[in-house]
């Protein structure tokens, strides 16, 4: 009934065109550009689509900003409120009923088990998306990363950092090789 074809076109769209790409290139630009992440701050569906970043899941959005006191996380509690346009697809654990009550249960815990340890002392904001509004997590500039570009900026900036199941990655360290990202 459905040209495979065409379904591979959406996926790929979706996973390499659309995907987590676009959200980085958000990050960025919000590094990098203190107005439009004060935009971002104010009417983050007005910024981000200032980028041409709209529709199909991400038509209403507010970014949260990770600070050096408090870390946000991304969860649907209800169903899998997800913002396709900046995120691309959603990872399935996302969707899984075991993240989405765990997360706000026990969000230190879920973060541990992706390997992301926070010092005890920072404060963990859930935020939970609904059919009406979906967040975006702006994670912490890494330091080292003065200087570097827009491009290089977005490459350090994982799908996971923007759910806060992990942190933006590392720049290139002094022995030449970039650290794992998240």
């Amino acid at each position: 009934m459905i040209d495979p074809a065409a379904i591979d076109a959406i996926v790929e769209t979706y996973e390499t065109k659309v995907g987590p790409r676009n959200g980085a290139h958000v990050v960025a630009k919000a590094w990098s550009d203190p107005d439009f992440a004060d935009w971002l701050r104010r009417d983050a569906t007005a910024a981000i689509a200032s980028l041409g970043y709209t529709g199909r899941q991400g038509e209403h959005m507010r970014a949260v900003f990770n600070t050096a006191d408090t870390h946000n996380l991304i969860v649907c509690t209800l169903c899998s409120c997800y913002p396709w346009s900046v995120l691309g697809l959603p990872p399935v654990w996302y969707k899984a009923p075991a993240y989405r009550s765990r997360a706000v249960i026990d969000p230190r815990g879920v973060l541990a088990e992706f390997g992301l340890a926070l010092p005890a002392d920072k404060k963990i904001r859930v935020w939970d998306s609904t059919a009406e509004l979906r967040y975006l997590v702006i994670p912490e500039r890494p330091e080292g990363t003065e200087g570097m570009d827009e491009a290089a900026l977005a490459g350090l900036v994982s799908r996971d950092a923007m759910i806060g199941t992990a942190v933006a990655g590392s720049p290139i360290s002094a022995t030449g090789s970039q650290e794992a990202l998240p």
